[in-house]
């Protein structure tokens, strides 16, 4: 073939791909619902227990601990037990879950007993949350399953 002859050839036609939004707008718009219900609760319990200079943040620390505890728990019951509607995993587990507990306090927390002179205090909250949290979630689910196995006839 010659330059011209390949010039020529007609390109294969692409249809542009376009994420489909509108599919997506439910789940956005439950995530977001959520989170604004999780994050409320959580700024409530900060309110209701508030953190004393350079004292342990006991009101973060255990929205962490419940929150891991209930994530336990919900995963086994909507994996194991129940076909939930796929909007309620969203809006429970990422949108209230997620607002409710709380990484950036943690790490805020964290870095302000450090600022302030407390860097014992802030290292024994970082390991203390993370092993509380991880044993939170575990104990949830093994706890969660032997009920269910229990009530099983």
């Amino acid at each position: 073939m010659t330059a011209p002859e390949t010039e020529s050839l007609p390109l294969p036609a692409r249809a542009p791909r376009r994420p489909d939004w509108r599919g997506q707008a439910p789940v956005v718009a439950v995530v977001a619902l959520g989170g604004g219900l999780g994050a409320t609760a959580r700024y409530a319990a900060s309110l209701w227990w508030p953190l004393q200079p350079g004292g342990f943040p006991w009101a973060t620390f255990w929205t962490n601990v419940v929150g891991c505890a209930v994530i336990g728990v919900f995963m086994v019951v909507i994996t194991d037990v129940w076909a939930a509607h796929r909007l309620v995993r969203p809006f429970f587990g990422t949108g209230v879950l997620g607002g409710f507990t709380t990484f950036s306090t943690y790490a805020v927390d964290i870095q302000k007993l450090v600022d302030a002179g407390h860097p014992r205090t802030g290292l024994a909250y970082l390991a203390a949350t993370l092993l509380a949290a991880l044993g939170a979630v575990w104990l949830a689910v093994v706890a969660t399953r032997r009920v269910l196995k229990w009530r099983q006839p």
